[in-house]
């Protein structure tokens, strides 16, 4: 059946409680300037929400006037975006501060710098108009293998990531902006990345990451998203997202957050292959989730997880209460934060520069004119790394140098290996990876480099992996402070 051959739903609920459903959605959209007519009716009717993707993005301008609009619309409309600073984030082309990913501030240590950073990307927000941001992630990296939170994480001890959390959401706050501490009850101890397929985490309770969350609870987060995860001690059966046991009994009663609950998209496979993002949508919500997300731009998804909502109100399977509850926590949560602030006071530009250089440690190498090959996987489709490369940043300090960057695993290894060294000649070569234990086509290249080149310099750009140095990230300014090192700049 396609959207638009979509049954209607019934006879319309009470017009209060039709708006308290809507209340619990947040839609993704396609668009810059104009606003979809199918969008403007879901707003027309209660819509909690919206976010902003790079495809909505481009430039300051833009999307100050696209918010603008929005909230023209409907002055309570809470508009978000995902904004984890570091390679995670969409608004590049609208000028975002560039700070590094959340472990590069872990490795530094420094909650006051880690505050600096988040100011500068709560300041941007507030200036374009965008008062939500769906960070900072709490998760603790567990596992050496996860493939999703690595340098997301603001490290791998509970007590490390609970002190940046709490400089980071008060910085935010500071600022107007609610800023939402994720993924509830933690994503770090996984093997399995839920944007492609559901996560399981099978540690006992007492070593599950809760302490983070606590602190975010603690430090007055107005929101928590949930994990696409199943944690077999707590609920054996479904993830986290779908589970009243840990919405409910663990989230609401053991933690005691009265704050807004947030589902993490929808569409992930995690919840649309096993449940579908309709049926997901009702059982969150009678879980004990207040909004849910579906990010997709085809509004023809956000109307059939409304209209699932609307028709379990209908046949009481959705208590009516549940989703009144939900609506009053949004109310309060668009109250707090849907107005943007008249004046935004300027922001600590070299914040994030400053984070990243002191992030590596390690004693300047001093190579320069070298060939830097820089090996890492495609970016994530949903978590839109720019597409950064090292060899830009050296570049930058030094114009001497050349290189090659290989973006996804190569057809004919030994072949690049070839071609590459005939490129770098008799100049220096330095090889970067980026989580070459996830990726075993950039070990083998990079092994093979070096087998050839042994005074070859190695970096990590991801998690360390053996490399001599580390920039724990491969945001820009991650990268750039990897290349000062390098050169013996700065």
């Amino acid at each position: 059946m396609t959207h638009t051959q979509r049954p209607s739903v019934r006879t319309a609920l009470p017009v209060d409680l039709d708006e308290a459903a809507h209340r619990c959605l947040v839609a993704g959209f396609e668009g810059t300037t104009a606003v979809p007519d199918t969008l403007k009716r879901l707003i027309d009717r209660g819509l909690g929400g919206v976010i902003l993707f790079t495809r909505n993005v481009r430039d300051a301008e833009q999307v100050r006037r696209l918010t603008d609009t929005l909230r023209a619309l409907r002055p309570d409309l809470l508009v978000a975006i995902d904004n984890e600073g570091g390679g995670i984030g969409h608004l590049v082309a609208a000028g975002a501060p560039e700070v590094p990913g959340s472990y590069a501030l872990g490795v530094v240590d420094d909650p006051a710098l880690t505050a600096r950073c988040a100011d500068a990307l709560a300041g941007h927000l507030a200036t374009l108009g965008i008062t939500a941001s769906y960070a900072p992630v709490a998760d603790v990296q567990r596992q050496a293998d996860n493939p999703i939170v690595r340098t997301r994480a603001f490290g791998e001890e509970t007590e490390l990531v609970s002190r940046h959390l709490s400089a980071w959401i008060a910085a935010t706050e500071a600022r107007g902006i609610a800023s939402c501490a994720k993924h509830f009850p933690g994503h770090g101890g996984t093997l399995t990345d839920s944007h492609h397929e559901l996560a399981v985490d099978p540690r006992p309770y007492e070593e599950l990451d809760l302490a983070p969350f606590r602190a975010a609870i603690a430090a007055g987060v107005p929101m928590l998203m949930s994990a696409h995860v199943v944690f077999t001690a707590l609920d054996a059966n479904r993830p986290a997202t779908l589970s009243r046991r840990i919405l409910g009994d663990l989230l609401r009663h053991e933690l005691e957050f009265d704050g807004v609950l947030v589902s993490d998209a929808l569409e992930m496979k995690a919840i649309a292959d096993r449940y579908g993002e309709a049926a997901g949508a009702r059982i969150a919500l009678a879980a004990g989730a207040d909004q849910v997300i579906v990010a997709v731009p085809d509004l023809g998804v956000t109307l059939e997880c409304r209209d699932a909502v609307i028709e379990a109100l209908h046949e009481g399977v959705l208590a009516e209460e549940r989703v009144r509850e939900a609506s009053r926590r949004v109310q309060r949560l668009v109250e707090r934060y849907a107005t943007p602030a008249a004046q935004v006071a300027p922001w600590d530009a070299g914040a994030g520069l400053e984070a990243a250089r002191r992030a590596v440690r390690v004693p300047p190498v001093g190579v320069r004119g070298a060939h830097v090959v820089d090996l890492f996987p495609a970016p994530h489709p949903a978590l839109n790394w720019g597409g950064e490369d090292l060899l830009t940043q050296v570049l930058a300090v030094d114009p001497t140098a050349t290189g090659t960057a290989v973006a996804g695993e190569p057809a004919d290894l030994d072949g690049v290996v070839e071609e590459i060294l005939a490129k770098a000649g008799r100049a220096p070569l330095v090889v970067a990876t980026c989580d070459a234990g996830l990726y075993p086509w950039q070990g083998r290249l990079r092994d093979a480099l070096v087998a050839r080149r042994p005074g070859a310099v190695q970096v990590a750009t991801g998690l360390p992996d053996g490399g001599a140095m580390c920039s724990y990230g491969r945001g820009k300014v991650n990268l750039r402070a990897a290349a000062e090192v390098l050169v013996g700049a700065g």
